[in-house]
Parts: C-alpha cells; structure tokens; sequence
C-alpha cells in the first residue's frame, strides 16, 4: 500500500493543523493504522494509532490535544492537532502493515 502524508505547516503555538493520510488502497483490510513524528535530532516516536473498530491509543504527550480517526470510505485517516506546542515540532509519517508513507512537516513557533 501506498501512503500519502498531508496537511503540515507552520502554525503559533496554541493553533490547529489537521492531517491526512490517503492511502492507495482499501484500508478497511488494516488492523492498525497510525501516526508517527521525528523531531529533529530525535528518534521516531508512536504519536496515536487506530484499530478497524476505532479503538484509540495515544502517547501521553499528545492525550487530550490529538485525535486519530479513519474514514474508510475514503481509505484515510486523520490526525486533528488542537493546543499544539513547540514540542509537537517534526516530520509526522503515517503508518500501516510496514508501509510508511512521506513525512508531512509541522512546525509550531512559540
């Protein structure tokens, strides 16, 4: 499967970005679909996955700022980024059954 990152940008701290993975292919077949970052300097981390029921986890980082949701109708899933902080700074890749797809940077100025 291929995956298509978009949605980053630069934004203040404080705002909201959405992101969206397209991928090429049904993702209802997908036990687990998720999002990653990688700051700079920093080794890639787990963000938030979602199961084919809608079963959520996130980091501790992110709880109660980001929500992952799919839409399998569309073969996407999204990650809605609300109070982001400078630290939520890096390139997010989203992720599936070993695919990644490109990265989407998301820069937040303090």
């Amino acid at each position: 499967v291929q995956l298509q990152a978009s949605g980053g940008g630069l934004v203040q701290a404080g705002g909201s970005l959405r992101l969206s993975c397209a991928a090429s292919g049904s993702i209802s077949n997908f036990a687990v679909m998720g999002w990653y970052r990688q700051a700079p300097e920093k080794q890639r981390e787990l963000v938030a996955v979602i199961t084919t029921d809608g079963t959520t986890r996130y980091t501790d980082s992110v709880k109660g700022r980001f929500i992952i949701s799919r839409d399998n109708a569309k073969n996407t899933i999204y990650l809605q980024m609300n109070s982001l902080k400078s630290d939520d700074t890096g390139v997010y890749y989203c992720w599936t059954a070993g695919s990644w797809g490109h990265g989407t940077q998301v820069t937040v100025s303090s």
